[in-house]
């Protein structure tokens, strides 16, 4: 849980959201059972008025640089201006895990 703990901190720092989930998918990848590699990440915040999805998840990049260098492997990233939050305020789930480790290619392999 530290690493989820970092990412909250960093970005509620960072970003002053109005609202941040940050989820450990990690479950749903190949891997052990108390990894911290794949978060998915809900953002509101006024720091994204008037930047296109391209910067809004370039500025979560540069905050969670360290993270992504060493033990976060993927990122899904939904990011909101509190008026779009206000639209509809709710995120898409995130895709079950297709494989594509060492460890699921050898499993599908001996089936």
């Amino acid at each position: 849980m530290q690493t989820q703990s970092t990412i909250i901190n960093k970005l509620t720092t960072a970003l002053t959201p109005s609202h941040l989930e940050v989820v450990n998918e990690s479950h749903m990848h190949s891997g052990p059972r108390d990894a911290e590699t794949h978060f998915k990440i809900v953002i509101v915040a006024n720091a994204f008025i008037s930047k296109r999805s391209v910067a809004r998840h370039q500025m979560i990049y540069k905050v969670l640089a360290a993270e992504l260098e060493a033990d976060v492997h993927a990122l899904a990233i939904h990011t909101y201006t509190d008026e779009e939050w206000s639209a509809q305020p709710s995120s898409p789930d995130s895709p079950q895990c297709l494989g594509g480790s060492k460890h699921d290619k050898s499993l599908s392999e001996n089936s």
